[in-house]
């Protein structure tokens, strides 16, 4: 009984942390390596996420998403190659399990 008290606590815990961190991340505008970045997280689906990049640089840029997923494994989105001027958008999903996106960023290839 003791262990069934103690195994329901440690869940209650688990519920009660896993509430407490960030469900979204907040929209984030940035400009690094040429790219004007805003990172997102979706309305409906607290564990589906990316960022948006606009080329500001001559040539054209190579970038992916890095999502990270609280006590899931982080995901990589898409590779994506923007133009010059144009805009592109790298994205990726969490694992169920997930705790939410505690952060979103981005890497130039």
């Amino acid at each position: 009984m003791k262990i069934r008290a103690a195994v329901l606590s440690l869940a209650t815990a688990l519920v009660a942390v896993g509430t407490a961190l960030p469900a979204s991340a907040a929209p984030v505008e940035s400009v690094r390596s040429g790219l004007d970045c805003t990172t997102w997280v979706h309305n409906n689906d607290p564990l589906y996420g990316g960022v948006d990049c606009r080329n500001n640089t001559g040539g054209p840029v190579t970038f992916h998403a890095n999502i990270v997923c609280g006590w899931a494994p982080d995901v990589t989105g898409n590779s994506v190659t923007v133009q010059p001027g144009r805009v592109g958008e790298s994205s990726g999903h969490c694992a169920f399990y997930s705790t939410g996106i505690g952060g979103i960023g981005w890497t130039v290839e």
